[in-house]
């Protein structure tokens, strides 16, 4: 149930354009300090998770798994995603306390 709630939130992040999808638009969003959460697929190439991990770890940025891209891009209204980003304190907020529920 959460993490329908979750993926709405996601949506509706999307749709105010405060959502980063793309590895290296990620990372550059990571390195720059405008990236206030990041959502990896858990079937991520091992390149991919490593190299995003090792960005938000460096810049303490909290990291969030999702069970499968699809998942991820359906949330966005687009096809499946790796990674994305999220650029808004508020968003990333709410999306932590329901995505820690679930």
């Amino acid at each position: 149930m959460t993490e329908s709630k979750a993926l709405s939130l996601l949506g509706l992040a999307n749709r105010a354009r405060k959502v980063i999808s793309g590895e290296e638009l990620v990372i550059k969003e990571v390195k720059n300090g405008r990236a206030k959460l990041v959502l990896l697929s858990m079937d991520a190439s091992e390149n991919t998770t490593k190299k995003v991990q090792d960005k938000c770890r460096f810049y303490r940025i909290p990291i969030y798994w999702i069970s499968n891209r699809e998942i991820l891009g359906t949330a966005i209204g687009k096809e499946s995603r790796v990674v994305l980003a999220i650029t808004d304190l508020g968003f990333a907020k709410k999306l932590e306390i329901l995505l820690g529920e679930s």
